[in-house]
């Protein structure tokens, strides 16, 4: 995750981001709550956690033959595919618990 993804995601957590000082506060005072460090870490753990079921899905389409595959080839192109499908879904179960 990069540094203006981290600073975009801890402003949707309520944090407000002093630029000139590299540096997060939350409402008047100095240091950030409790609560907003727990917004910010779900945020975070939400987005690399669709970027890996992302990943999972790409992955299973990159190693498909160029031609239109048949007999056993299809089977293992189509089972790829799932496979890809399965990992993902399982990937963004594990945040709905």
């Amino acid at each position: 995750m990069t540094k203006d993804e981290m600073i975009e995601l801890a402003k949707q957590a309520g944090m407000n981001y002093r630029n000139f000082e590299d540096e997060f506060y939350s409402g008047n005072t100095d240091g950030v709550s409790i609560e907003h460090l727990e917004v910010f870490a779900k945020l975070a753990v939400e987005t690399e956690r669709e970027a890996c079921a992302l990943i999972a899905e790409i992955e299973s389409f990159r190693e498909l033959p160029k031609q239109k595959p048949k007999g056993k080839l299809l089977l293992t192109a189509i089972t790829q595919i799932m496979c890809g499908t399965i990992i993902a879904q399982i990937i963004r179960e594990r945040g709905q618990k």
